[in-house]
């Protein structure tokens, strides 16, 4: 489904960006992924070339330099000149209830999974148009279009994916550039392992299906918008939540 194109990846080293990065591959998509530290990325871009035969780069930087972003994506253009699909996966919690939020919390979840997808989406356009089209994939989640107590950055930081969404598919629509977001729900990734039994069971219970999701559920949804089944799809925020916001 994605032969010969090349997807640009953020946060691939692990959870939903690790498992959209292995079903592009599967799919025939050679791959930039990128990622904040090592963390095995460069392990795993080696098992992909390996058992799917396609081209991998890595890179390594922080959302928040943009300095460091240029840089790569002067590499990108070197090497090999063409970005088809961009994914917009990383990103941060940083829950804290209003009376405790600091500057400093603020600047850095905004910085990451609102400014970081402004900033890659900003880079990754010159490639796009040139190539006469591409899709974009942005990550937002269900608490950026639902809220939740607790979560007042993040839901503010998430809900701005949605308007950058929407916002640039309609800027972006002339350049046959499809722009839409996927709002995952409950997901079997490291933030859950982290939640207590209680609010694990409180989740749990407000899903229609039952069960929690997997990265793999995220990962067939970010297939279908990067691929040619949805060519006339764009500014959508798909829900993949097991009915949690029905």
């Amino acid at each position: 489904m994605l032969k010969n194109k090349v997807s640009l990846i953020t946060g691939a080293n692990r959870g939903i960006g690790k498992a959209i990065a292995t079903k592009f591959a599967q799919n025939g998509s050679n791959l930039i992924l990128t990622s904040r530290q090592n963390g095995n990325l460069d392990k795993f871009k080696d098992e992909l070339e390996s058992k799917y035969k396609i081209n991998v780069m890595t890179f390594h930087f922080d959302l928040k330099d943009t300095s460091e972003i240029k840089k790569a994506f002067k590499k990108i253009h070197l090497k090999i000149k063409k970005i088809d699909i961009l994914v917009n996966n990383a990103g941060i919690l940083g829950d804290a209830l209003t009376r405790m939020i600091s500057s400093k919390l603020i600047n850095e979840v905004f910085s990451i999974n609102t400014f970081g997808i402004i900033y890659m989406t900003q880079n990754s356009l010159p490639f796009m148009i040139k190539n006469g089209g591409g899709s974009i994939i942005n990550i937002s989640s269900i608490i950026g279009t639902n809220g939740n107590k607790g979560q007042i950055v993040y839901s503010g930081s998430k809900s701005a994916v949605i308007g950058i969404t929407k916002s640039s598919s309609k800027e972006l629509a002339i350049n046959n550039i499809r722009v839409n977001a996927i709002a995952p729900g409950f997901i079997e990734t490291d933030m859950v392992k982290n939640l207590s039994e209680s609010v694990f069971q409180e989740r749990m219970e407000s899903i229609e299906m039952k069960k929690i999701g997997t990265p793999e559920d995220i990962a067939n949804t970010a297939l279908f918008l990067a691929s040619d089944l949805s060519t006339y799809v764009t500014g959508q925020i798909i829900g993949v939540d097991g009915g949690m916001l029905i």
